[in-house]
């Protein structure tokens, strides 16, 4: 289902540039770079200014294009964010599997952040060196 998340997302943004780009080459006669340019400028909202519809009915379009264009940029950025995010956790969990404990291995693949901190405080994981026992606490003698 992600798998077709990311792509219905990833055709939107292509699309709304794609039309973006065709309308103003058409209706302010402008070339393709600078229809294009104008297109990802507007829905990136960079906005340079250099280039500025003449028409009414092209600075209508651009109106649509940010609250549409925008929008679905918006969603893009987010669900790039939270894919890095959960890469970062997974990385994260990867390690904390990796660095030796007494919690089975396969335990830990399935805990979320605050269970793993909550595992930490009750002594269910040792902590990765004695820098990260909370205060007052040390680690145990080996």
């Amino acid at each position: 289902m992600a798998h077709f998340k990311s792509l219905t997302l990833i055709f939107s943004l292509l699309s709304v540039i794609a039309l973006g780009t065709v309308f103003f080459h058409i209706v302010e006669g402008w070339g393709w770079v600078d229809s294009y340019f104008f297109t990802v400028v507007t829905v990136s909202t960079v906005g340079y200014g250099s280039l500025v519809p003449a028409t009414i009915l092209g600075k209508i379009a651009a109106t649509v294009l940010i609250f549409f264009g925008l929008g679905i940029f918006a969603v893009a950025i987010h669900e790039f964010a939270v894919y890095n995010m959960r890469k970062r956790e997974e990385e994260a969990l990867w390690l904390i599997a990796r660095l030796g404990h007494n919690t089975p291995q396969h335990h830990i693949h399935h805990l979320h952040e605050n269970e793993i901190q909550e595992a930490e405080e009750e002594g269910e994981l040792p902590a990765a060196n004695e820098d990260d026992q909370p205060h007052g606490q040390h680690a145990p003698a080996e």
